[in-house]
């Protein structure tokens, strides 16, 4: 097993899946990092990096992008284009990616964690995802996901995000996830 403290996890703090990984970085010594901005109200306090205007700045994408890429609409809300941003720098800076959610039909991730999925792959970093609706695990193959039996946190720098609503199945596999990677 790897020495925890060597490790960090990237995400953005906020309630439901981004908190609960946070919670098991810490409970497990592993460092931590949350990307926020000014105002942005998020549930971990630990390892806060606050992003700069400009450093916001430098990671705006075209809304009409991501609506097309996730065949959903995102409103032009500023809070919006702020949380979108923080995803790519959370996604950046991990060498592989964990998410819980949703896998849609068309291969999305549900909600704006979608994004972080998505951006993942057009990155093409390691990307794996607890659906929440089936209670397993898939790993993104390139063309498509594939089921896998647990996934164990191999990079030093990785990345945990996923849906502000996860279920207790959701909790239950990023806690089981880090107890296999950091036992």
């Amino acid at each position: 097993m790897s020495d925890p403290s060597s490790f960090t996890l990237f995400s953005g703090g906020a309630q439901g899946a981004e908190a609960f990984f946070g919670r098991q970085a810490e409970a497990r010594g592993v460092q931590e990092v949350n990307y926020t901005f000014e105002g942005h109200k998020i549930e971990r306090t630990r390892g806060i990096r606050v992003l700069t205007p400009e450093e916001l700045a430098r990671k705006d994408v075209s809304l009409t992008y991501v609506s097309k890429l996730l065949s959903r609409k995102f409103s032009d809300a500023h809070q919006i284009r702020m949380v979108l941003r923080t995803i790519m720098y959370q996604v950046d800076s991990g060498l592989e990616v964990f998410v819980v959610g949703s896998i849609k039909e068309d291969q999305t991730v549900n909600g704006g964690t979608g994004w972080g999925a998505e951006f993942a792959k057009i990155c093409n970093k390691p990307l794996f995802v607890f659906n929440q609706d089936d209670g397993v695990w898939y790993k993104w193959s390139q063309e498509r996901w594939e089921k896998i039996e647990a996934p164990v946190i191999t990079k030093s720098h990785f990345t945990g995000t996923g849906t502000r609503f996860v279920n207790k199945a959701g909790e239950t596999a990023i806690a089981e996830l880090f107890a296999r990677s950091f036992s």
